[in-house]
């Protein structure tokens, strides 16, 4: 039975897709079975992993219709053990045809439930809103990774999300749990940014991941040849904080895993 964790923040360029994807990777090398399901119009989890979206015969908008089955939509990726269901621009009118459905809240559950079984981690890149896609994620997930970037404007939508979560718990999905929160984009020369880090301290605790994600230029260079950062620049400073992020939530976990000494055998020749 897999864990599904839902990668959500409604704040924008918190670093939240760059995570899921990159997370995602570490954790199938390592040797988990991954899913990564792309419920963003936008579909950078999809571009980052080198799918093609224009080309999709079907994608997450498919499944949620119910127009295919959700098997039909996966699709591999340059990571062995890592699968993607994608999407693409056609989810952008999804939330409208959602509304009228019966336990609309409840569609992504649904579709992911069969799926359980053949994944160790189900791994959902929400949309940069707090609106109907991240409530179904909400819903569907055992919990809940948040990326906050170290800056004032992270602490304020904070309290919005932990109200959503909240609800969520208390009317949709009483086993709702956060699985934690990662700083990202992070320069520790900022007085700024490491006073925003020790609020989020205060109010997490021990939930805070002890890896810090880097500022990086090469992070932000991996979507654009479809590759995660373990195959694109495998030995940068975004590289090792990811490997270190995937070792301590699968510890966490109490999760068994494969070590990854040699960051140079990953990179993929371009």
């Amino acid at each position: 039975m897999s864990k599904i964790i839902a990668v959500a923040n409604q704040k924008g360029g918190v670093g939240k897709t760059t995570t899921c994807v990159n997370l995602s990777a570490f954790l199938a090398f390592m040797g988990k079975k991954v899913l990564v399901v792309d419920i963003d119009p936008q579909g950078n989890a999809s571009s980052g992993l080198g799918v093609d979206k224009k080309s999709l015969e079907y994608s997450v908008y498919s499944v949620l219709v119910g127009d295919c089955e959700p098997s039909a939509a996966i699709i591999g990726t340059t990571v062995d053990g890592l699968k993607i269901m994608p999407s693409n621009i056609d989810l952008a009118g999804a939330e409208i045809e959602l509304v009228d459905m019966s336990e609309r809240e409840k569609v992504l559950k649904k579709v992911l439930s069969p799926l359980r079984n053949s994944f160790d981690y189900i791994m959902i890149d929400c949309p940069p809103s707090l609106a109907l896609l991240t409530v179904n994620a909400l819903t569907a997930a055992d919990s809940i990774l948040i990326p906050i970037q170290g800056e004032f404007f992270a602490l304020e939508g904070l309290s919005q999300l932990m109200n959503t979560i909240k609800l969520a718990k208390k009317y949709l999905n009483p086993a709702l749990e956060v699985e934690g929160v990662v700083m990202t984009m992070f320069d520790g020369r900022s007085n700024l940014v490491n006073s925003v880090t020790d609020e989020i301290l205060k109010f997490f605790g021990k939930k805070v991941f002890s890896v810090r994600i880097p500022r990086n230029v090469r992070l932000g260079e991996a979507p654009s040849y479809g590759l995660p950062i373990m195959q694109f620049d495998p030995r940068s400073t975004g590289s090792v904080a990811y490997r270190d992020l995937a070792e301590e939530l699968l510890t966490r976990n109490k999760d068994s895993f494969k070590k990854i000494t040699n960051l140079s055998s990953l990179r993929k020749k371009l």
